[in-house]
């Protein structure tokens, strides 16, 4: 099966959660920055994008593998599994 047609089999782990701040709080914490924002979909861990230094979204789930972030960032409408490495609907 091609990405284009996989399916994400971790939709059951989605769950209606509470941002853990409005910024990425290991990046606060060490006083740096970030570039985008993600929320993870399992426990509202808000962390850093893959685009900025710490990547703290990603070793988010490296740790915990809680599977589905989105974006948190405003007007956007997006989620990605990083397990199947795939975007996935809805957000």
């Amino acid at each position: 099966m091609t990405k284009a047609t996989q399916r994400c089999t971790h939709l059951g782990e989605v769950k209606a959660v509470t941002p853990s701040g409005d910024g990425c709080q290991e990046c606060l914490a060490m006083g740096d920055t970030w570039v985008h924002l993600r929320l993870c979909r399992t426990c509202g861990h808000v962390g850093c994008c893959d685009d900025s230094k710490n990547r703290h979204a990603r070793k988010h789930f490296m740790k915990v593998r809680h599977p589905i972030i989105s974006s948190f960032e405003p007007g956007e409408d997006w989620s990605w599994c990083f397990a199947d490495e795939i975007q996935v609907f809805p957000a």
